[in-house]
């Protein structure tokens, strides 16, 4: 369930004598809150708006590195700096 189709839905709840308030299992699902979640809240002016504090989960560069293939020649410090030098030129060829 994306954010947009979660975010038509419209549900109610209670707030318990201890503040407490039950989300929906409809939201839970959609944003994948499980038991625990840590959650920050934010007054909007109007009501409150909750947030995952960890949107991502934790890990370290060894296990998403494999994500990043890259199969021809390495290229050198030099190289780099120049291919990002040309591409903020190209970017901002048309602000002069």
């Amino acid at each position: 369930m994306s954010y947009q189709e979660s975010h038509d839905i419209v549900q109610s709840t209670k707030l318990s004598s201890k503040g407490q308030v039950i989300i929906p299992k409809t939201f839970r699902s959609a944003y994948h809150w499980e038991v625990g979640q840590e959650l920050i809240v934010i007054d909007t002016g109007d009501g409150l708006l909750l947030k995952s504090t960890t949107p991502f989960t934790k890990s370290n560069i060894n296990e998403v590195a494999g994500c990043l293939k890259y199969t021809g020649t390495a290229k050198t410090l030099e190289e780099m700096e120049k291919a990002v030098a040309q591409g903020i030129e190209e970017q901002f060829h048309d602000c002069d």
